[in-house]
C-alpha cells in the first residue's frame, strides 16, 4: 500500500531543495538543511526527533569523509606544487596523446577503484586532471568525467567494493560470475558515460582548473614519473593489501590473525593517506629543499575549500537520513514488487527508487538486494543471479543529485555550478546506470 503522505513529503523536499538553489541561490549548505526539516515536518516527524535525524545524518557521513577530504586535500596540494601532477600529465600525453588522454583516465579510475573507494581514489587523482586541463586548455570535463566514468562504474559493479559483495551475499551469487559479468557490463558502460559523454559535454561546457598559485621548484626539477606513481601508489598499496588479507580469498592461507589486524588498521583510508602525506611531505618536500613553513603554508591552504566539502557533504548526509529514516525508498519498492513486475526490472527499480531518495549507492544496492531476494525461484541459475547483482548496481548508479555525498564531491573538485554538475555528472550517473541495464537485458537473452 502507497503512503501517499510520506511520498508527498519526499517530493515536496526535493522540489524545496531544486528552488532554493536553483531559483534564489541560497547556499547549498542551508538549503540542504532546511529541505531536511521540510520532509521531516510533512512526513509527521517529531520536532526534536527531525533534529535528532540531522545530527545522526551529519555524523554518520563525516565520520568518514571529513578525514578522508582533509588528509586528500593535504596530500593533493603537496603533489601539485611539487610539479609532480603536471609531470604526470606530461607523461600521460606523451604515452597516449592528447586524443586518448581521457580514455587512459577511464581505465585509471575503472582499475584504481576495484581496491579503493570512489571518494578516496578521486581525492587522490583529481590532481592529475588539473594539470592536463592547463597543459591543453580544454575543458577540464574532458578529463574529469571519464575518470569519474571508471571510478564510478567499477565502484558499483565489480568486487571486492563493500556494495556488489553485500549484495552477491544477500543473493547468493557466485563471486566469480559477478565480477566476469561486472567487467562484460562495465566497460561499455563506462565508454558510453565516460570518454564519449566527456567529450561532448566538455564542448557545452568549459571548465578550467584551480588557479595555482606557484609550484615550489622550477620544471628541470620536477619529481620523476616513477616517483609521483610510486607516492600515489602507496595509499592504494596499503588498502589492497588490507582488502587482500582480511578477505575470505585468504581464509584458508595461514596467515597469523596478528597481520591481518595490525594490516586492517595500517591498510584504512585513514591511515594510508596519513603514510601517504608524510612521505610526499619529505620527498617532494624536505629532502629537495623545500621548507617546512612552506610547505605547511600550502597544506593549510588546501584546507579552505576541503572545510566547503565537508560541510556540503554533511548536508547531504542529513538530507540523505532524513530519507532513510522516513522508510520512503522502502516503501516504493515494496509497491513495486506487488505489482508483480519482472525480476530483473523489478531489481532494477527498486535500487532506482531508493537512490533517487536517499542517494547512496551502497544502501540502495543493498536494500534493493534485500526486497529481491525473497522473489529468486529454486533452480534460478548462476548466471542470472549474477547478472541480477549487475542489474541492481546498474540502478543504484542512476541519477546522482543533491542527496548523493558525490554529488557535492564532484561540484566541489571541479569547480562547477549545481546546474553544470546536474548537466554533467548527474547526466553521466544516469547514462551509466541505462548503459549498464540495457547490456544486462541483453547478456540476459544471449547466455
Amino acid at each position: 500500500m502507497m503512503d501517499f503522505t510520506l511520498l508527498s513529503a519526499v517530493l515536496v523536499g526535493i522540489a524545496v531543495l531544486l528552488l532554493l538553489i536553483l531559483r534564489f541561490k541560497l547556499q547549498a549548505f542551508i538549503a540542504l538543511l532546511i529541505a531536511s526539516i521540510v520532509v521531516g515536518v510533512i512526513a509527521g516527524m517529531q520536532p526534536y526527533a527531525i533534529i535528532n535525524t540531522m545530527q545522526e545524518g551529519m555524523a554518520n557521513t563525516l565520520g568518514f569523509v571529513a578525514v578522508v577530504v582533509g588528509l586528500g586535500a593535504m596530500f593533493g596540494a603537496v603533489l601539485e606544487h611539487s610539479g609532480g601532477a603536471e609531470a604526470l600529465a606530461n607523461y600521460l600525453l606523451k604515452k597516449f596523446g592528447e586524443k586518448r588522454a581521457s580514455s587512459a583516465l577511464m581505465l585509471t579510475g575503472f582499475f584504481v577503484a576495484i581496491p579503493v573507494f570512489f571518494d578516496v581514489a578521486f581525492i587522490i587523482l583529481v590532481p592529475l586532471i588539473y594539470s592536463l586541463q592547463r597543459k591543453t586548455k580544454k575543458s577540464l570535463l574532458l578529463y574529469g568525467i571519464p575518470l569519474l566514468a571508471g571510478l564510478a562504474v567499477t565502484h558499483a559493479f565489480i568486487p571486492p567494493t563493500p556494495g556488489p559483495v553485500a549484495v552477491a551475499d544477500i543473493l547468493k551469487a557466485d563471486l566469480g560470475w559477478v565480477i566476469t559479468f561486472g567487467a562484460l557490463v562495465g566497460f561499455p558502460a563506462a565508454i558510453v558515460s565516460g570518454p564519449v559523454f566527456g567529450k561532448y559535454i566538455a564542448k557545452k561546457i568549459h571548465v578550467e582548473a584551480p588557479a595555482l598559485d606557484s609550484v615550489f621548484l622550477p620544471k628541470e626539477k620536477y619529481p620523476a614519473v616513477g616517483l609521483i606513481l610510486s607516492i600515489i601508489g602507496i595509499p592504494i598499496v596499503l588498502i589492497v593489501l588490507n582488502t587482500l588479507l582480511n578477505s575470505p580469498l585468504t581464509n584458508n592461507i595461514n596467515i597469523s590473525q596478528t597481520l591481518r589486524l595490525w594490516m586492517k588498521m595500517i591498510g584504512h583510508p585513514f591511515s594510508a593517506l596519513i603514510i601517504a602525506n608524510l612521505i610526499a611531505w619529505y620527498v617532494l618536500g624536505v629532502a629537495r629543499g623545500v621548507s617546512n613553513s612552506e610547505l605547511l603554508k600550502i597544506t593549510t591552504k588546501s584546507m579552505a575549500p576541503a572545510g566547503i566539502i565537508i560541510l556540503l557533504t554533511g548536508a547531504g548526509g542529513v538530507f540523505k537520513q532524513m530519507l532513510i529514516n522516513t522508510k520512503a525508498g522502502e516503501m516504493m519498492a515494496n509497491y513495486f514488487a506487488e505489482q508483480g513486475v519482472s525480476i530483473f526490472l523489478f531489481a532494477f527499480l527498486a535500487a532506482v527508487l531508493v537512490r533517487i531518495l536517499q542517494g547512496s549507492s551502497t544502501v540502495a544496492m543493498i536494500t534493493a538486494a534485500g526486497l529481491t531476494a525473497p522473489l529468486l525461484t529454486v533452480g534460478i541459475s548462476e548466471v542470472d543471479k549474477a547478472l541480477l547483482v549487475i542489474a541492481i548496481a546498474s540502478g543504484a548508479s542512476i541519477l546522482s543529485h543533491v542527496n548523493d555525498s558525490g554529488f557535492w564531491l564532484v561540484s566541489k573538485y571541479l569547480g562547477i555550478s549545481e546546474q553544470q554538475t546536474f548537466r554533467s555528472w548527474t547526466l553521466m550517473t544516469t547514462i551509466l546506470s541505462l548503459v549498464g541495464f540495457g547490456t544486462v537485458c541483453v547478456l540476459s537473452f544471449l547466455v
